[in-house]
Formats: structure tokens, C-alpha cells, sequence
């Protein structure tokens, strides 16, 4: 900061702490990889050294994890692309030139010591087969769970999770921020969709912008400060805007995110949570937030997985340049066998009205009525195109392991980067369905 206090996210503060590099065992807490990997600055080394030893110790593999779903599938797809590599590697008992970090070549030459064939052999076997699916407990067949955060934003990775890792149960575990840590899910095991988290008051001072909803499905926060809510006083099926005072010195700061009470631990309230409270796109009248915009994804992905593909990441921006504006949606597909074969445009172009038919009335109604809002698009992007946004977002500074895929872009070099990606154009085929008297 200009006052000369240093600002990171807060993965990045623990792990280069000395509570980190100087933690107690933990029988129920230990990590395949060492130090050096873990800290090494550079994504690809740091991943290449970490997967290399989850795969020399992979029966002593108990759970996989990331804070992130998005993280998870990261190394799974980095996997993927580097296998062969791996394998060889292994076979060989030598360390790839890829690794040039000396701290992870001096660690690494005391855990690679000798030629592996038999797993090579394995990894070879299991990693050349087109179908993944199960990929997670084929290779690390220990292993009991997936911890990995997959509420909110990240809800829409499930699919893709359950797919690579045959149907492991997925434990959210924590809610927290750079900022401060909320709560805890005390029942960790229990269904993605069934996530609560009992807020923890010793964390922070806690206090709730409540959230009204209009009768077009959107939600405002109370314009009027002196509406804040105590803890003690929400109200179950109720949604709030979070506040939060830290001992750290923030002072009624508003974290962004939206909750849902769902019930009470005791005296401690519970919540879901909903969305980012931030709107997403919009063009006149209309808005729509990242809880419809990812139902509105979801439900139209529901049209390629007849065809045996997914949507396995998307972003947004309302484009305002042509007239009348209208959304754009950036997909990246992947079929169930691996392969990069588009559905054809009939389908794209249902997609497309899908979607159009999942959001709001005031939407729909600028798309008929109005007129004000033009066919919903969709551009589908090369695969590894948002690997390549990622990259660039941590070439900036960002979190590997706190990034989270912008849900809408407006950054100039991040839409080149995408448009440049392009690989096909759909528009929606017709207007999507309206009526005054309908309300959605």
C-alpha cells in the first residue's frame, strides 16, 4: 500500500509465514509435497513437483483438495497435459529439465531416487485412455473425499468433479476471505447443495444489510445504513448482505457476498451462501447477478450433456456496441471422451434461447416487448483458453490458489485474449417467452 503495509490475499500471507514453514506435525494434515514445491513462485514448477510427489506416494493418499473447485480441476487438467512426462520421470528416476528452482531440485532428488517402472507402467495405462471419468480414485484409489470448496460460484464445477472423480463425496469444510474467517460447515459431509456455515462471532463483529426482493426476481440491499442487523437478529429464510469490523481494523466493510439463514447452531445463525451481490451484465433496465446468470449456464448445459458435452468454464460482458446491446457468454466445451468435437449450431443456437428463457422477466421483457436487448450470444472458445486467462491473472498478481474465473470481463486485454480464442458464433434463434402477466 502507499503506506508501506503489504497486501495479499491471505493464502498467500499463511503460506509464506512462519507459522507455515514451522508447523507441528499433523497426523490428520500432511502433505505429499514439500516445502519447496509448495512455495516455489513459479505455477508450473511448483504443480509439476507437487503432482510428481502425489504420484509416488499415491496409496498414502487419504483426500484431494483445493480451496477452490476451479483449483482442483486445474491440476487434473495440468495432468492431463503432462502425463507422459511424469511417467517418464518416473520410469527413469530423474527429475525433467522442466525443473530448474535449485531448492526443488535439491528436495526433489532425495524423494525421486530410483526408477519406478511398475507405476510408470501404471500411469501409463490408466492416463492413455480417452474416457477420465473416475481418473481421481483410479490413480489414487485411498482416497475418501474431495475438500474443495463448491458453494456459490463454484457449484457449477460439481458435474465436471463427480465426472473425474467417480462420485467421491465433496466436503466444504470453512467460509472465510482475505479478510477475515465467518464459519464453519458443521456438517462437512453432507450435499453441496445442502452447505451451511455457523458463523463463528469470536472471527469479527458481524453485521447484515438486509435484501429485499423486487417482484422481478432481483434483490436490493437497503440503502439505509442505520437498517444494519445485528447477528442475533436475522431472521431464518431471510438474505443478507455481509458486514464485517476485524480486529485488523476494517470498519463496517462490506465483503460482497449474499446469504440466505438457513437455521441456528444453538444461538449462532446459519447460512447459505447465494451469490456475489455485485449485478453482472446489464444493458437498460434489465440486471442480472451471478446466481441467475450460472442457473440460466446450467440449464442450458443441460442440452449438451445429451450430446455427451460440457461446459467446463464460461465467462460474460454485455456488449454495448452494437444496437441494440446484448449479452455474450464465452464457453469452453469438452466432451465426455476428451475430444474437442463442437455440438452443431442447432444445438448452440437452443443453448442460446435456453438460456434467454432462464433469466429474469425484466430481461425477457426487453428482449420482446422492448425490443431494447438483441439476441443472447455464444462464443465458444480453443480448450485452454481459460488456463491462458488464469495465467495472465497471476502474471498480474493474482492468487493461484484464491483465483476464482471472472464471471463478467471488461478488462480490454482479457476480451482479446478470449476473442482470439474463438473458434464459433451462436445467437439465439428467436425471442424467448413473455407476457405481462408472467412473473418469474
Amino acid at each position: 500500500t502507499s503506506g508501506g503495509l503489504p497486501a495479499r490475499p491471505v493464502l498467500t500471507s499463511y503460506y509464506k509465514s512462519d507459522h507455515f514453514r514451522r508447523r507441528p506435525y499433523d497426523p490428520y494434515n500432511v502433505y505429499t509435497s514439500p516445502n519447496e514445491a509448495i512455495l516455489c513462485s513459479d505455477s508450473s514448477q511448483s504443480m509439476y513437483a507437487q503432482m510428481l510427489c502425489g504420484l509416488l506416494m499415491r496409496h498414502d493418499v487419504l483426500r484431494l483438495g483445493a480451496v477452490f473447485a476451479s483449483g482442483l480441476l486445474r491440476a487434473i487438467n495440468f495432468l492431463q497435459n503432462n502425463w507422459k512426462e511424469l511417467a517418464r520421470d518416473i520410469s527413469t528416476g530423474t527429475l525433467s529439465s522442466r525443473i530448474f528452482d535449485p531448492a526443488i531440485k535439491n528436495r526433489m532428488s532425495k524423494i525421486l531416487t530410483k526408477p519406478d517402472q511398475e507405476l510408470a507402467e501404471f500411469l501409463i495405462e490408466v492416463c492413455s485412455q480417452e474416457n477420465w471419468e473416475a481418473i481421481i480414485t483410479k490413480i489414487w484409489r485411498n482416497t475418501k473425499y474431495l475438500d474443495v470448496i463448491v458453494t456459490g460460484a463454484m457449484a457449477q464445477y460439481i458435474p465436471t468433479l463427480e465426472y473425474y472423480s467417480g462420485g467421491l463425496p465433496m466436503a466444504c469444510t470453512m467460509y472465510a476471505s482475505s479478510e477475515s474467517y465467518f464459519g464453519i460447515n458443521l456438517k462437512p459431509m453432507c450435499k453441496p447443495s445442502e452447505v451451511s456455515y455457523t458463523i463463528m462471532p469470536n472471527m469479527a463483529y458481524f453485521e447484515f444489510i438486509p435484501h429485499n426482493h423486487d417482484g422481478d426476481g432481483a434483490a436490493e440491499a437497503s440503502s439505509d445504513e442505520t437498517a444494519l442487523v445485528e447477528l442475533a437478529d436475522v431472521e431464518v429464510g431471510k438474505e443478507y448482505e455481509l458486514v464485517i469490523t476485524t480486529y485488523a481494523g476494517l470498519n463496517r466493510y462490506r465483503v460482497g457476498d449474499v446469504l440466505r439463514v438457513t437455521g441456528f447452531h444453538n444461538s449462532a445463525p446459519q447460512f447459505k451462501f447465494i451469490r456475489r451481490k455485485n449485478v453482472l451484465l446489464c444493458i437498460e433496465s434489465d440486471k442480472t447477478d451471478e446466481a441467475e446468470l450460472q442457473k440460466a449456464v446450467e440449464n442450458a448445459s443441460r442440452l449438451l450433456a445429451e450430446k455427451g458435452t460440457r461446459v467446463v468454464e464460461y465467462t460474460s460482458y454485455a456488449d454495448t456496441k452494437t444496437i441494440p446491446g446484448h449479452y455474450v457468454i464465452y464457453w469452453e466445451l469438452l466432451g465426455r471422451d476428451q475430444t474437442n468435437t463442437l455440438p452443431s449450431d442447432e444445438v448452440m443456437a437452443k443453448c442460446c434461447l435456453e438460456m434467454e428463457e432462464s433469466l429474469n422477466t425484466v430481461y425477457r421483457q426487453s428482449r420482446v416487448a422492448d425490443k431494447s436487448i438483441g439476441p443472447l450470444e455464444i462464443r465458444v472458445v480453443q480448450n485452454g483458453t481459460f488456463e491462458e486467462l488464469m495465467d495472465y491473472a497471476i502474471s498480474r498478481g493474482a492468487s493461484i490458489n484464491q483465483y476464482k474465473v471472472p464471471r463478467c470481463v471488461s478488462f480490454t486485454p482479457i476480451m482479446e485474449l478470449l476473442d482470439s480464442r474463438v473458434v464459433s458464433t451462436h445467437f439465439s434463434p428467436s425471442a424467448p417467452h413473455w407476457s405481462p402477466e408472467r412473473r418469474r
